[in-house]
Parts: C-alpha cells; sequence; structure tokens
C-alpha cells in the first residue's frame, strides 16, 4: 500500500474531505492521512457536505503536520497554496502533488450560499481525489 499524507493549513476542511475521497476511491492502495500546517478543529459544515455524498468523516481528527514526521510517504498533497508554500521538508522521496482548491470556510453570504460553496469545494475535491487514484496512486 501507498501511504498518502493531504496537507491544508488548518486539517478542518480541504484535507479532511480530501482524505474521505481518498480513502474511498484509493480502498485497496492507499493508506492516507490529513494534517495541517495549525490545526482548527474538523469543520461541523465539511462533516456535514461529506455526509451528504455518502461519506463519513466525523471521526477525524484535526492533526498537526509534526505527528507524521516519522512516516515515510510516497505522496504529499497540498490542497492550498498557504501549506504548499509552507510545506516542511520530508526526508522521504515523497512526490508532491498541489491542487488549490477554495477555502470554503470562508464563505459569506446566506446559509444557502455557504452550503452551495461548501458543495462546489467538495465536488472538485470529489473529481480531483477520483483522477489522482486513477493516474497517479494506481499507477
Amino acid at each position: 500500500m501507498k501511504k498518502i499524507l493531504v496537507l491544508c493549513t488548518g486539517n478542518s476542511c480541504r484535507s479532511q474531505m480530501a482524505e474521505g475521497y481518498l480513502r474511498k476511491f484509493g480502498n485497496e492502495l492507499l493508506e492516507v492521512w490529513s494534517a495541517g500546517i495549525e490545526t482548527h478543529g474538523v469543520n461541523a459544515r465539511a462533516v456535514a457536505t461529506m455526509k451528504e455524498d455518502g461519506i463519513d468523516i466525523s471521526s477525524h481528527t484535526s492533526n498537526h503536520i509534526e505527528e507524521y514526521r516519522h512516516i515515510k510517504f510516497d505522496f504529499v498533497v497540498t490542497v492550498c497554496d498557504h501549506a504548499q508554500e509552507n510545506c516542511p521538508y520530508f526526508s522521504s522521496k515523497a512526490q508532491r502533488f498541489h491542487q488549490n482548491f477554495t477555502d470554503p470556510a470562508k464563505a459569506l453570504g446566506t446559509p444557502e450560499e455557504v452550503e452551495s460553496a461548501f458543495r462546489k469545494t467538495r465536488n472538485e475535491i470529489k473529481t480531483y481525489c477520483e483522477e489522482f487514484v486513477a493516474k497517479v496512486a494506481s499507477a
């Protein structure tokens, strides 16, 4: 099994969603962790939005990248520009990938508009993760 770390700023939304989808799509291929440069706790709206698509991330925890220093990852995926710019060096030969997703936690507007922002980001992450597993992780 290949080991993958999904890295975001606060490990609250985007990296949590990506962890959920990578676990689903990479079921037999990947061991998946997510972490942040900081820890902000798992966002309740992210949990609810993922649940709408049949993915339960309610038991996920917000973890700091330092917790995983000892793991030799095959892949590190940053899901926001801040994490990419501040990603610490890993001694492993992990392949690095980057895709900046909009942070739905910063969405403003009516409750419906905020929910829409979460769904949009979720759907973009879902597509990315499905393609990542098909093209990269299964190779």
